[in-house]
């Protein structure tokens, strides 16, 4: 298994990693860890590794870099202040060395999935959402009780181990890094925890995509999710909203644990919240049951994951180097109860592109391409050709991409990846294929003139957009385009990089 978590998750290039000293397989470091297998290379150009402690005869888990002296500095400080605290849900910090030419910490091995990978086939359900969070907060609560900041929190540094535990890795000393941020970043925990995004303008960057924004504003959980308590929608949305200012990790840990308890206790969160209880909690107060309440978590978690792991990825999205095969899709969907929204692994033979009747003035070139909106790489994609306005130079209505489900299904919720913002989208969806499985200009045509409306048009802001299903069943789904962003050149385009789709 390989070790998962480490480092600030960053899009972009691969890191450049400097290998002259990297330590050979079977090297001993300080007289004490040997190192047994390079797991991989972080975004910050760390290099990660497994090893064991001949002394106590442990796993370990290396995080070294090229060179030592001033440039670990950051490493080597974050390490030593972490070292200071020790907590459940922390993972643990054995070393910190610097031997000039390179420098390592070493930190207790975790086997396991990131909340990354588990949120990576959809999202939580509430109650170990709610887990999940309490966990992390209530790590970040005894942080900056010591007075330390963590300053690195995000679904890859949240680690769910095979044992049940729920733990916080890779504390950092980034300067912009304050105790509000790490509560604007535990609410990021539990927002995507629940979606399935994570809330880049609110809690940091992430490879996971980015919340929804309409106007501005975050699009809360429960509108991605209506089937979540309003309650702890509203806590989610506020430890997020800026205007709101941020309470004391202690005091969110402690409102967690009472909506952990209370998931517990009645098994249903919607006929049991009620958030206006922890007005009165004040950071350190004591926590009803916490013995009972660890062992809910440790159930929680454990059960659905002992047992279903495979040879694990080493977790960064910025690492060049893997290990294994990567987390195995049993083990995340485990995470959530039967019956639960569940990605469909989309292939080619199930996309096409369909172009609105043109009246002879258009060509058919456009169809190519369309199997790239649902290879899993969102570097590739389906594009438009070129248009003089944002209306299609008024040659066709839209455009769109159709999927096939493969049978009726209720759809959860559609995501659509874009190469830019700017363009106009709308879901509609049928139980007819009048192309028969090809494209032909007649059967888009009866496709565009018949397919109803699934959800209505949203203009995209960013780069994604989600559209959430209704309960009326459909075989086939058209992802139309009514209107196109323009690109640098001001000529208006249209490229759709990813389509997901998640049914009941």
């Amino acid at each position: 298994m390989a070790q998962i978590g480490e480092g600030h998750e960053a899009h972009g290039a691969a890191p450049q990693v400097l290998t002259f000293g990297s330590p050979s397989i079977g090297e001993i470091l300080a007289d004490r860890y040997q190192v047994e297998e390079h797991l991989g290379d972080d975004a910050h150009g760390r290099q990660l590794y497994r090893g064991v402690d001949v002394v106590l005869r442990r796993p370990v888990t290396i995080v070294l870099r090229h060179p030592g002296g001033d440039s670990a500095s950051e490493m080597l400080a974050a390490a030593v202040a972490a070292s200071r605290v020790v907590h459940p849900h922390l993972v643990g910090v054995y070393d910190a060395i610097d031997e000039g030419e390179r420098a390592y910490v070493v930190r207790e091995w975790i086997d396991g999935i990131s909340l990354r990978d588990a949120v990576a086939e959809g999202p939580l359900d509430a109650a170990r959402a709610v887990a999940i969070a309490w966990a992390v907060a209530d790590a970040v609560g005894a942080l900056h009780e010591a007075g330390v900041v963590h300053g690195n929190i995000h679904p890859g540094t949240v680690m769910i181990a095979q044992d049940g535990r729920v733990m916080l890795a890779d504390t950092r000393t980034a300067e912009d890094a304050t105790e509000a941020t790490d509560v604007r970043a535990i609410g990021g925990v539990l927002y995507s925890a629940l979606t399935g995004f994570w809330p880049h303008a609110e809690a940091g960057p992430s490879p996971l995509p980015d919340g929804i924004h309409e106007d501005g504003r975050l699009v809360s959980p429960r509108e991605v999710r209506p089937d979540l308590p309003s309650q702890l929608d509203e806590l989610a949305a506020g430890l997020l909203d800026p205007e709101v200012e941020a309470a004391p990790a202690m005091t969110i840990s402690a409102e967690l644990s009472l909506l952990a308890e209370l998931a517990a206790e009645e098994d249903e969160l919607e006929n049991s919240l009620d958030l206006g209880a922890f007005n009165g909690v004040t950071p350190g107060s004591p926590r009803a049951s916490r013995r009972r309440l660890l062992a809910f978590i440790a159930a929680l978690v454990a059960t659905a994951l002992i047992g279903s792991f495979a040879a694990m990825q080493f977790g960064d999205d910025g690492a060049t180097g893997e290990s294994g095969t990567g987390p195995s899709t049993s083990a995340a969907a485990s995470l959530r109860p039967s019956g639960a929204p569940t990605k469909l692994d989309l292939t080619a033979d199930q996309v096409r592109i369909v172009l609105g009747p043109a009246g002879g003035r258009g060509d058919r070139a456009e169809v190519r391409d369309a199997d790239k909106t649902v290879d899993g790489d969102v570097k590739t994609g389906w594009a438009t050709d070129h248009y003089n306005g944002a209306d299609f130079g008024r040659i066709r209505p839209g455009v769109g991409v159709w999927v096939d489900l493969g049978k009726p299904q209720q759809v959860d919720n559609v995501k659509v990846y874009l190469a830019r913002s700017g363009s106009t989208l709308e879901l509609r969806g049928g139980n007819e294929d009048p192309g028969n499985g090809q494209a032909t200009e007649a059967g888009d045509e009866q496709i565009v003139a018949t397919y109803q409306t699934v959800a209505p048009s949203r203009v995209a802001e960013g780069t994604n957009v989600l559209f959430v299903g209704n309960e009326t069943p459909v075989r086939y789904l058209l992802i139309w385009v009514t209107r196109l962003g323009a690109d640098q050149t001001r000529r208006y385009i249209v490229e759709i990089d990813e389509i997901e789709v998640t049914v009941r």
